[in-house]
Formats: C-alpha cells, structure tokens, sequence
C-alpha cells in the first residue's frame, strides 16, 4: 500500500494555477491601493470649493469627506474582487480543461467497458482536481488487483479502493475552498464597517453642527449624506462579497459531487468484476 500511495501523489500536482496561500499579502496590496486612492484622488483639491477641503463640489470630494472609514471599506471591496478572481482561476484549473460532466459520463462509460486504459487516458487529457483524484482511485483500483493484496476480501478491497478515493478527495478539498472563508467575513464585516462610518459620521456632523450653535439645515443634509457613503460602499461590498461566495461555493458542491459520483461508478465497477475466492 505504501509504494501505491507514492506513486501516485505526484498526480496531486496540477498544472496551472492553484490558488495563492498568502491572503494576507492580498489584503495588504488592496489596503494600499485604496488608501493611496483616498489621499491622492478622493481627496484631490480639484474636487473643493477651497484648499481647506470643506465643501465639496462633486461626488468624489463627498466621498472623501465620509472618512478615513471610507479606504477601509475600499479595502474590504478590492479584497472581495481579488479574491473572487484568484478562486476563478484556481477552480478553473481544480475543474481541468474540458466539460466536467462530459468527463465525468466518459469515466463511467470507460469503467463499464472495463477500458482502464482509456480511463487513464481521460485523466490524463483532463487534468485537474476531478483527474487527480479518478487517477488515484484507478491506481488503487489496480493494486487489489494485483497478487500483492489476492489474500483480501473483497470487501476488504472495496473499502480500500473507497478509501484512496477519499483520502485523494480531502488532498484537494484545500485548494477548492482556500480563501472562500475570506470572503464570508467580508459579507458581514462590509455591513458592519459601513454603518460604523456612517454613525460616526452622524456623530460628527451634529456635534459641529452643536458647536455652531445654530441648526442650519443645509449643513445638515450634506453631513447626512456624507456620512450615508459609507453605508452604500458597505452595502456594495457585502452584496457582492455574497454574490461570489455563493457562487464559488455552488462551484465547489458541483465538483465535490462529480468526485463523489465516480468515485462510487469506480468502487461498484469492481465489486461487479470481482469475486471472493
């Protein structure tokens, strides 16, 4: 079993691109980008009335004045979109080069014709999670057939070959939901962040308005509305950190599934063409 199991991990590589292990760095690169953003564009003297920045004469400007708030929820939606295109491209290499469900019909039609040659064939031209994994399933598939492991059961065979399947299964589960766990605390820390901002802002806004002595109804509307840009970047980002969650998430049941229905195809086609001695 040992020498089965190592020959056949170097079929965990996939060829292509598998996902980036340090989010953090992502995160930092977005935090930068954003608060560069804030300072140099947002913040530009272009978008005043006057060189103290106080009274904006565009939508940018009134972006600015929501806050310093505002870069870190910018942060939160580079983050989100970042993400989204790094899980892309990994799951488009786990899912391998062409249709998963015509792989997935193949495999099977090649394991009812006891074709192991064209299934390995099929792994071969797929790549990908779903090839890995069928690969290590056949390697094992072929080592209970050998004189090695004759004296086993063949229930005891199955359960190995169920086995490796499985084991194949959790080497690549990693990189099909790295990152994902990201991205759902954004679809709640995006909401948050932005009506922190907000209710500071308001806070703001009434206190200078209190130390003016004077309730000046104009002021009060564009404090209001300064501080409401930080509820709607909040809201974007939650909205979209959802969108993609669900959507990689479906992606990810989608493949897991596939895993699950060969592996089963690869495990009863055995117990079918075998018999205890």
């Amino acid at each position: 079993m040992a020498t089965t199991q190592k020959a056949a991990s170097p079929k965990k590589k996939s060829e292509g691109f598998t996902g980036v292990r340090g989010a953090f760095w992502i995160i930092v690169v977005c935090a930068v980008i954003a608060f560069v953003l804030f300072f140099t564009w947002f913040g530009s003297p272009m978008h005043f009335a006057d060189e103290t920045k106080v009274q904006p004469v565009d939508v940018w400007g009134t972006i600015f004045k929501g806050g310093v708030v505002v870069p870190v929820i910018h942060t939160l939606l580079l983050t989100v979109i970042a993400m989204s295109i790094e899980r892309w491209l990994a799951l488009k290499t786990a899912f391998g080069k062409g249709a998963l469900p015509k792989f997935v019909a193949n495999i099977k039609e090649a394991l009812n014709q006891n074709d192991f040659n064209k299934a390995q064939q099929l792994c071969d031209k797929q790549k990908g999670s779903v090839a890995n994994v069928v690969q290590a399933s056949l390697n094992e598939y072929k080592a209970m057939e050998s004189a090695e492991n004759a004296a086993l059961k063949k229930s005891q065979k199955v359960a190995k070959i169920q086995q490796a399947h499985e084991e194949a299964t959790q080497l690549e589960m990693p990189t099909l939901t790295m990152n994902l766990p990201i991205i759902a605390t954004i679809v709640t820390l995006g909401t948050l962040t932005g009506l922190l901002g907000t209710v500071t802002g308001m806070i703001r806004s009434f206190s200078a308005l209190s130390a003016g002595g004077g309730a000046d109804s104009a002021a009060l509307s564009q404090g209001i509305s300064e501080a409401l840009i930080n509820t709607a970047f909040g809201i974007a980002t939650s909205w979209c950190a959802v969108v993609s969650y669900n959507y990689y998430t479906n992606k990810v049941d989608k493949l897991t599934y596939a895993l699950d229905e060969v592996g089963y195809s690869i495990a009863q086609t055995f117990e079918a063409n075998h018999h205890d001695a």
